[in-house]
């Protein structure tokens, strides 16, 4: 048992300097000091790293701390030798004087706290190492990057169960990111399914304000923003690099001290960066979501997301980042159109099971729920979580509530076209339809012949867009993966098909969509032809790394626009496509085709493959169903006599033009019941 000097009350005032511990912190760090195995759910912010450090100076041994950053490492390392704390990190970001100091209070036992990453577990020595200095527990941070499907996984995280099996010590797991699922999955990985101990102490961040905006010059709205801010440090979220450069241009030459982030610059210049944002005051970093987990400054005042996130758990994550003093901090994150399709070509591309991209593409649902809610939006985040609570008083919606309309009949509209045309088509087509657009698809399906044909022309396709937007955020409509994206109802929405529930939605992002003067962005292929196009990236993708070898040596994206465009059929098809060659053909026909067609095309004789896309393949298939016809003579009675694939292919190569010359190819028996049939279709070709 610990002596009273050292037991948490004492050490939480004598070396941390608190008077007391945050809600939730007490008991979190009783089961820790206790040896018991736990896992916390705590809001960022919410003090969790002092729930394994203060239990670390309480317990004999050295506690092994897994963290996914250096710099996170590096920081708290610093601070707690700052409090008069032995603690040290082995990391690649060591210089050799660093791990000889680390090294040396190990031997000497003086080590209470040893900092690692995940990726260090693999290394053969750190077992022995572990066991030598006396390791009495382990803590993970950042929990859920165990999660093999989640937005921060780290496949080294796997190793830590393992790690603490063969360590016999008991483990302490930390996030403020985890679902039900993340958290079941969590559970199974590091705890080997036994249930841990387990403490879910809130999601809500009270002093940060939420608020969400279509896109509408997207650029000027982040500007507008960060002046209305200025001074203040901040971080702006963008989906590509490029963007992070481009925006971090535009607010430097505005005035800001403003500077882009991404994981494509060297190593030298993200630490400056990472320098910089921790010591100067109003600096705005642009970045990709390379930059955040490692951030430990109290004082970021907002956080601005240019592009929507990858799901609710990563939105959550990053803007927690603001007002971990807990002082008031903003939030605006913008999104649109593009963005939605850049999400969901991310997932169906994705080399997940179908079942696993399902739920993902629900994830996003549930995003855009919180993107368009109608009521307060701590309360739809929170809700997310399996938390109730009351109108926040603290976000855009709650300031000015959204303007709803009753939609019960555009959204039984919709669900009327999903129905009728068999749920296989995506929002792209089923706008067409309910706005009575002839298109060459509507017509060769007879879709205009449905009674649904034309039956929302009191609306625009963008108010439409903005109608199934706002239905999937209400998980009415989910994209099917194993069917390239083809809507499909979900249960929830049959009461409002069936006139059993009503249903309202946001009047304003319909307007805003039917008057807005923003072009839609350019997409490489149509909304009808992406998830397709994403389907076929996957198969490539997985080739490729089966291959060892860039994606663009299978094929060139623009050889799978033209095939998400084109849909060829057949292997002659297919090899009227550009960039598939006879080698490409032979090797990966078949496997595109079956993406194409949702099953594996029918088997082909090896001689008929190889006239495929070319003459003589029309050719031999016109000659194989004379040769089929005649098998038994004019008249069906004769005794059976057939070609070879073989012998039908060399005669469409040949194309002799007499009958001396097809005599010779087909022998006498053949020629007498073949050839003249034969020789009509080839002076015919």
């Amino acid at each position: 048992m610990p002596r009273d000097d050292t037991s948490p009350q004492a050490l939480l005032s004598a070396v941390f300097g608190f008077s007391g511990f945050r809600p939730g912190q007490a008991e979190i760090v009783a089961a820790v000091t206790a040896g018991r195995d736990t896992l916390a759910i705590m809001p960022t912010g919410g003090g969790k790293s002092l729930c394994y450090q203060l239990p670390a100076l309480c317990r004999e041994g050295v506690t092994l701390v897994v963290s996914p950053l250096i710099a996170l490492m590096r920081d708290q390392v610093r601070a707690l030798r700052e409090a008069g704390v032995v603690a040290g990190a082995l990391t690649s970001g060591n210089t050799d004087s660093e791990t000889d100091e680390v090294l040396r209070t190990l031997t000497d036992g003086s080590l209470k706290l040893l900092y690692m990453a995940p990726e260090r577990l693999a290394s053969g020595g750190t077992l022995s190492l572990l066991r030598r200095a006396g390791c009495s527990m382990i803590a993970v941070d950042e929990a859920h990057c165990v999660s093999q499907w989640g937005h921060d996984f780290r496949p080294d995280y796997l190793r830590i169960g393992t790690l603490r099996q063969q360590l016999g010590v008991p483990l302490a797991a930390f996030t403020a990111t985890a679902d039900a699922e993340t958290r079941a999955e969590i559970v199974t990985r590091l705890f080997d399914g036994q249930t841990p101990e387990t403490f879910l102490r809130g999601f809500d961040r009270p002093n940060i304000r939420l608020a969400f905006a279509v896109k509408n010059r997207p650029r000027a709205q982040i500007e507008g923003f960060a002046a209305a801010r200025r001074g203040q440090s901040g971080i702006v979220y963008c989906g590509t690099r490029a963007r992070t450069e481009t925006l971090a241009r535009a607010l430097s030459e505005a005035g800001h001290a403003a500077v882009a982030y991404h994981g494509g610059m060297e190593p030298d210049a993200r630490r400056e960066v990472e320098r910089r944002f921790q010591q100067e005051d109003g600096l705005i970093v642009v970045a990709t979501v390379a930059f955040g987990m490692g951030v430990d400054k109290p004082d970021i005042r907002w956080v601005a997301h240019s592009d929507l996130p990858k799901s609710i758990e990563a939105y959550y994550q990053e803007i927690g980042r603001a007002g971990r003093d807990g002082a008031p901090a903003d939030t605006l994150t913008l999104f649109g159109a593009d963005d939605i399709r850049l999400r969901r070509s991310q997932i169906d591309e994705g080399l997940a099971p179908a079942e696993r991209k399902s739920a993902d593409h629900a994830r996003l649902n549930a995003l855009l729920g919180l993107a368009e809610a109608t009521k307060c939006r701590r309360r739809v985040l929170l809700g997310y979580f399996g938390e109730d609570s009351t109108d926040c008083g603290n976000c855009d919606l709650c300031a000015q509530p959204a303007k709803l309309f009753d939609a019960t009949e555009a959204v039984r509209k919709a669900l009327s076209a999903v129905l009728r045309t068999g749920e296989s088509f995506g929002a792209g087509h089923l706008i067409d339809l309910l706005t009575g657009k002839t298109t060459d698809k509507i017509a060769q399906r007879g879709h205009d012949q449905l009674p649904t044909f034309g039956v929302g022309r009191d609306m625009g396709r963008n108010a439409w867009q903005a109608v199934f937007r706002q239905m999937m955020g209400h998980d009415l409509l989910r994209p099917d993966p194993e069917r390239h994206g083809a809507l499909r109802m979900t249960e929830a929405a049959r009461p409002i098909l069936r006139g059993e529930t009503a249903i309202n939605l946001r009047a304003d992002s319909v307007e805003a969509a039917r008057n807005s003067s923003r072009p839609e962005p350019r997409a490489l292929v149509s909304d009808e032809d992406a998830p397709l196009l994403s389907a076929l990236k996957a198969k490539r993708r997985a080739l490729a790394e089966e291959a060892r070898v860039p994606a663009y040596v299978i094929f060139t994206d623009r050889t799978l626009i033209e095939m998400a465009e084109k849909r060829p059929q057949t292997l002659d098809d297919m090899a009227g496509i550009t960039g598939v060659g006879a080698t490409k053909l032979e090797r990966y026909g078949d496997t595109f085709l079956a993406v194409i067609l949702g099953e594996a095309p029918p088997e082909m004789h090896p001689a008929r493959r190889r006239l495929a896309g070319r003459d003589g393949g029309a050719l031999h298939d016109r000659l194989a169903v004379a040769q089929r016809d005649l098998e038994r003579g004019p008249i069906g009675t004769e005794k059976p006599l057939s070609c070879s694939p073989a012998l039908i292919a060399r005669i469409a190569q040949q194309r002799p033009r007499d009958y001396a010359a097809l005599l010779q190819l087909l022998g006498p028996r053949r020629a007498e019941r073949f050839a003249d049939a034969f020789l009509k279709i080839l002076r015919d070709s």
